[in-house]
């Protein structure tokens, strides 16, 4: 049974009682929905109710365990994506998959060449892909390698890929977690356009605001459950909270004013090798959260990455407990009770296929060694259980495989990772991006936590709320050099703009 429709649009796509479960979850509990051509669908739900495994079925990547599917009102069975596309559905995925060695035109039409004579048509090629691009306003020729692009250059290369085999319905999952303000604004008029042309267009965000935008009504899934829609009239931030969480998030997390402690770290005239004519000096504190706030390639990551060793700095000093000292690798850093969340948590903070209790003792399984030989199974469960009580990860069991849980569960295994290791220092590259509302308060409660323990947190996001909302103070990026530094009381969404665009404060 489908959900009573306000409208009366045809039916394009629609999900009928689809159930879906995994070792020790229930994902999806027969939950129905349908879309129109035309229109802009969000699906909105915290981390873990089912958005991504729903989304999964509809393009075909994994069957129902129930439930039917219907396209244009007839029952239709999804075997793969092959079949999901010949109906017209297609997901761009959260990370890309364009190959990016490759020209813009050879992307396009990877896998399905037209040919003539036996032999690519490379002039067929350059004309449908100059129509494609100039579709979703890409200004580049069909010759340009995809990895000269931006991020938000190639989400537009996945979207006119996903035109040239006639999407009907496009499925986007965090199309703008990693775009800055002006890709993101071109994205909304490609969107606005595909909707124009009669495509629908299914969404993914966990930016609300980002919803209240561009939606035409929102669906909203909560424990595998669908518990309702909200059309356009009557989207409001609080209503789609109270729906997403079963109960409203009245004044959210609020930082305690505190006053930090002595200095733990100190970096002097550091250049790093994506930057290097940029000189970078900053200073940390005991017990206080400082932001990195900056636009998107403005080198925060980077600069994280040369501070815990990854990368080798080319140039600069950096300070210890006042001690100068010398970070050669990961290890190096470790040793100075310095730990690195990074910003790809999926590709460099956990192994998908391990345990939450295996991921969690990653990073101190010397300690963990008996005679330095054996690993110490009790020792091990003691600690692993004692970070998931610590962070409140939701997870059935500590032998879970991390890939079934949340997003933000997931961030929560990797911080509790390297609280195992003790730091004195905590790096944090976009703690909450891709996980929703109420998993960012528990990573904002966690971080409040740490730095009243003592801890010195440095952080990058994008998100200049969370910075204004969590900082004691806040180093502003542009084009690889700290442009300026803000004391919470000059904090501002304005200031800084004005440093991360190179701009001077007024």
């Amino acid at each position: 049974m489908l959900p009573d429709r306000t409208n009366d649009r045809p039916l394009l796509l629609a999900a009928s009682q689809i159930t879906k479960e995994f070792p020790g979850c229930k994902a999806l509990d027969r939950v129905s929905v349908s879309f129109s051509p035309g229109e802009i669908v969000a699906i909105l739900g915290e981390n873990g109710a089912g958005k991504s495994t729903l989304m999964k079925i509809l393009a075909g990547v994994q069957p129902p365990d129930g439930g039917e599917l219907l396209v244009d009102g007839q029952p239709v069975v999804f075997r793969d994506v092959r079949d999901a596309i010949e109906h017209g559905v297609v997901l761009i995925h959260q990370e890309l998959n364009l190959a990016e060695n490759l020209s813009i035109g050879a992307n396009l039409f990877l896998g399905r060449e037209p040919t003539q004579w036996g032999f690519i048509d490379q002039k067929t090629i350059r004309r449908l892909s100059r129509e494609l691009l100039e579709r979703v306003g890409l200004n580049y020729t069909p010759e340009t390698i995809v990895g000269e692009l931006s991020t938000g250059q190639q989400q537009l290369v996945e979207i006119a890929k996903a035109l040239s085999i006639q999407a009907r319905v496009l499925i986007m999952d965090e199309p703008t977690a990693s775009l800055s303000h002006y890709e993101t604004e071109l994205l909304y008029g490609v969107v606005r356009k595909l909707k124009a042309d009669g495509v629908c267009v299914i969404y993914i965000s966990h930016r609300l605001s980002e919803i209240q935008e561009l939606a035409d009504r929102v669906v909203v899934l909560r424990d595998g459950q669908y518990v309702g829609e909200i059309t356009r009239a009557k989207m409001t931030r609080e209503k789609m909270v109270s729906l997403m969480i079963g109960r409203s998030l009245t004044s959210g997390f609020e930082r305690h004013s505190h006053t930090p402690g002595p200095e733990v770290f100190r970096i002097k005239d550091l250049v790093t090798t994506a930057f290097p004519e940029a000189r970078n000096s900053f200073s940390l504190k005991a017990g206080e959260i400082v932001g990195m706030a900056g636009l998107v390639g403005a080198g925060r990551t980077e600069l994280l990455r040369a501070v815990f060793g990854i990368d080798r700095p080319l140039a600069g000093e950096i300070f210890c407990d006042s001690k100068l000292v010398r970070i050669s690798s990961p290890r190096a850093a470790m040793n100075l009770g310095m730990a690195l969340v990074p910003e790809d948590r999926k590709g460099e903070g956990l192994v998908l296929e391990m345990s939450v209790r295996h991921n969690h003792t990653l990073a101190t399984l010397a300690r963990q060694a008996s005679l330095g030989l054996f690993i110490n199974a009790a020792q091990e469960i003691t600690d692993s259980q004692r970070m998931i009580a610590a962070l409140r990860t939701k997870t059935a069991s500590d032998q879970l495989a991390v890939q079934f849980l949340s997003g933000g569960n997931q961030q929560k295994v990797v911080i509790g990772k390297w609280l195992l290791s003790n730091p004195k220092i905590l790096l944090l590259d976009e703690p909450t991006r891709g996980v929703d509302v109420g998993a960012k308060q528990e990573i904002y409660r966690i971080m409040e936590e740490l730095a009243g323990q003592g801890l010195s947190l440095l952080f990058v996001s994008s998100d200049l709320e969370e910075v204004i909302r969590m900082s004691d103070r806040v180093l502003v990026m542009h084009e690889g050099k700290i442009t300026g530094e803000l004391s919470r009381q000059q904090l501002s969404e304005t200031a800084i703009m004005a440093l991360a665009t190179g701009g001077a404060l007024s």
